[in-house]
This record gives C-alpha cells, structure tokens and sequence, in this order.
C-alpha cells in the first residue's frame, strides 16, 4: 500500500530527525542538479510489503523514483572506532529497500562502533543492465547509481575529520542490485565516471573494505563468466573483499558470487566468502531459521582480521 504521510515516513525510515547515537546528518550529495540526470516515471515514494513477501514474518519498504540522491549519516553508539561503511540497498536497480537492507543495517553498524552512510541513490533506470533491458529510450545509457557511489565515498573522505572518521577506514556494503553497486565501486575508481565539481571530487572514491551480500548482474550467462565491465577492471588494488550468499538464492544465482571470488583470487585480493545451502534472497540482517543470518557476526570477525575493527 502507498504510504500516506510519505515524507514523515521516509525520514521515520532514513533518520532525518532521530538521536541514534546522536542527530542523524540528511546530506544531498550533488550540489546542483545530479550529473546525467532523466526524468523518472513519477514522484518519489515509499511502499510498505503488508503481506507479501514478508522476511522473518515482518514487512518491509521500498522507495522508487528516485530522482535527488541523498545520504543519510549515522553517528557511532559507544566508542567510535573511526570506521565507516557506505551502505548500498537493493531493489534490481528500479527501488531500494530502504529499512530492510538500510536502515536496519545502519542500527547494527552503529552498535558496533562504525559510522553508516545510508546512500538513497537513483532509481530506476540507473543500473548496467536495467538500462540494456529497458525501453525508456533514455541517451546515453549511464550507470548513474555508480556516480551516486563514488560520489558519496569521495563526500565521506572529505568530510572524515567533521564526521570523525578515519579516512582510510571507508567501506562499501551492499545487496543484491547493491552489491553489484558494490563491486562497481570497487573496481571503477580510477575514473569517474562524472566530471569533477569541487574539492570533494579530489577525493578517492576508492572503499577500503567491501561486504557483498546475495549480488547480482555479476554472471553472464551468454559468456558463463564475470561481467566484463566488472572483469576488467579487477587488479591487486581491489579492496578487500567478504562475500555471503545462498546456494538457493531464487533471484540470483550463487555464480554471480562465485565468478567475482575466483576474480579476485586471481588478482591476488584478499577475499573471504561464505555460502549457505538455505537462504534464499533479501533476508537482510532479520533472524530466521537459517545459519546464513549469522553473518553479521561472521562480517565482524573478517573486519577486526583486515584491522578495521579492534580485535
């Protein structure tokens, strides 16, 4: 159903008022119009899932249309460990599952000492593939979630000192559609791909660390391989990198997480995975009867070995 009051919700969801380990910052992360920017098929809105699909028996909210991209900071609870994690929800590159795979995430990140960088970037028609498939007609065809991504990094780093992060501490989180994002981002940050604005832009847009949860738009079924756009741009400067993903994923196929970690094994950056027999797709971080909603423990343990993380 349509979400009535669709601003108080949406900042209800993002924290555009809240004192979650401190006010949350509500951050436009262009200073004008977005680069690249397309009309979207109507105003920006939140959908709740009252009934079906639910995970771990509770609903969850999507935000489409999204033509203004925004971050929303979220202070560390307790100890600041100088750490942040920009946070990539998933939707197929046409919605983003705002609480599910955001705002639940952020809860769990700042619990642990770490800033979270909830990224609401454009949607739809803003993705690799969506953008091959889709018949908007919409020149040229670019990935403009990528732009939003390395935008917000390149924010992030330059405000660390404000925000107190340390800015070799900087990681990318993402599901499904977002990690796809994730992967992007991680191997296109040698060019952006927008033309610089303002001192924010000399940033690196590079993350130091990457979580990558049930991704997709990673496997090529024509080539039976990893993604060119993404193959190629692999190299030993690859952040690190934690894979989790189910061997009955129903959306996307646990190839999509096998070719990017043998990928990286070949370019010699360090990666972990883990996959699960049971599962499935979009469980985010809401418990249920199966083992593969233990990873956020799992996560916490890679971050303190790559030294994210005190031990």
């Amino acid at each position: 159903m349509r979400i009535s009051a669709y601003g108080m919700a949406l900042c209800a969801l993002m924290g555009c008022g809240g004192t979650r380990g401190g006010p949350p910052v509500h951050v436009p992360i262009w200073p004008g119009a977005a680069p690249d920017a397309v009309p979207v098929p109507g105003p920006e809105n939140a959908t709740s899932t009252e009934t079906e699909p639910l995970v771990a028996g509770r609903p969850w909210t999507e935000v489409r249309n999204v033509a203004r991209p925004t971050m929303t900071v979220y202070p560390p609870r307790g100890a600041n460990t100088g750490a942040a994690v920009v946070v990539f929800p998933g939707g197929g590159y046409k919605a983003l599952a705002v609480d599910l795979e955001g705002t639940e995430v952020c809860d769990w990140l700042t619990s642990r000492g770490i800033t979270c960088v909830l990224l609401k970037y454009r949607v739809p028609y803003t993705g690799p593939y969506g953008l091959a498939s889709c018949q908007c007609h919409i020149t040229p065809k670019v990935p403009r979630a990528l732009e939003d991504a390395q935008r917000t990094i390149s924010l992030v780093r330059a405000r660390a000192k404000e925000w107190h992060i340390d800015p070799r501490k900087i990681g990318v989180l993402g599901f499904s559609a977002g990690g796809h994002l994730v992967a992007a981002a991680s191997t296109h940050f040698a060019q952006r791909t927008y033309e610089a604005l303002d001192a924010a832009d000399r940033e690196s847009s590079r993350p130091d660390f990457a979580i990558v949860l049930y991704p997709g738009h990673l496997w090529t079924e024509e080539k039976l391989d990893l993604n060119p756009d993404i193959a190629t741009r692999i190299s030993r400067d690859t952040p690190p990198t934690f894979l989790v993903q189910a061997e009955d994923d129903p959306v996307d196929d646990i190839n999509h997480s096998l070719v990017y970690y043998i990928a990286l094994k070949n370019a010699e950056v360090p990666v972990e995975m883990h996959l699960y027999p049971h599962g499935g797709h979009a469980f985010g971080l809401r418990r249920t009867q199966h083992r593969i909603t233990e990873w956020p423990q799992l996560a916490e343990a890679w971050l303190q070995t790559i030294g994210v993380l005190p031990r």
